[in-house]
């Protein structure tokens, strides 16, 4: 039996907008379990990005409950939030918001130190073994500016990992990449996943959800339907697509 790892009821979220209040989130319910590829999809503006800050952390929930662990995020301390995300959660982004002036190497150390779950040696030798698996350890001394779109996102995802985070959120982590930069990361992040990385992604990319093992719809802020889908395979994409394809349709995507 799968393990949950994260759970939310009646998540709801608003913002006030021209004396009134603009509902983005109307109680969602939702189970995260351990080891899974989670897709979240649905129309630009459905609350997409906003139901994984709530989810993560990252915001504040209007109403309603999303336990971690025996904590309900929602209503738990901003300090033990920022705890949390050190410890337990990693992030990606669409924007991937390397430090500059650091290498990719110093990148993806800095999180691990400031975790200090790890000594520094630890922590070094993790990252070297991440450029590895991530496949830049040949530009590891590079400033971000002087690699790949790919490239930058790969060292991203490696510093999203460096503290063996238990879940992963993504947020259209292969939006602003060309089609081969975006398999590279696809294929990594599945790769990922298939040692054990419990991943939830939004994303509006048809490659990418193909990766998902469970996608679920988001409409007007309601989740209004989950498919759940084999492990992945390159052989079957096809007709994975087709499959994904006719149930977004039916879900007038």
């Amino acid at each position: 039996m799968k393990q949950t790892i994260l759970s939310a009821k009646d998540l709801c979220k608003s913002f006030a907008h021209n004396g009134g209040q603009l509902h983005i989130l109307s109680h969602i319910n939702l189970t995260l379990y351990e080891g899974d590829f989670t897709v979240i999809m649905g129309a630009s503006g459905s609350g997409k990005s906003t139901l994984l800050y709530a989810l993560s952390g990252m915001d504040r929930a209007t109403a309603g409950e999303i336990i971690y662990q025996d904590s309900n995020l929602a209503t738990i301390s901003e300090k033990k939030l920022a705890e949390l995300r050190h410890t337990d959660f990693g992030f990606i982004f669409q924007q991937i918001h390397l430090v500059s002036n650091l290498s990719l190497f110093e990148n993806i150390v800095v999180p691990g130190y400031l975790n200090k779950q790890s000594s520094a040696s630890e922590i070094n030798a993790r990252a070297n073994s991440l450029l590895e698996q991530v496949g830049i350890s040949h530009v590891k001394t590079h400033l971000p500016s002087q690699v790949s779109g790919g490239e930058q996102q790969r060292c991203a995802i490696a510093r999203a990992i460096i503290h063996q985070p238990k879940l992963l959120f993504a947020d259209e982590p292969t939006g602003a990449l060309n089609r081969r930069n975006t398999t590279e990361v696809l294929n990594l992040l599945t790769d990922l996943n298939t040692r054990g990385q419990s991943i939830l992604m939004v994303t509006h990319d048809m490659r990418a959800a193909l990766r998902a093992g469970r996608i679920l719809y988001l409409a007007d802020g309601t989740i209004i339907g989950e498919l759940s889908l084999p492990p992945y395979s390159a052989e079957e994409e096809k007709s994975r697509e087709a499959q994904v394809n006719a149930w977004l349709n039916s879900m007038e995507w």
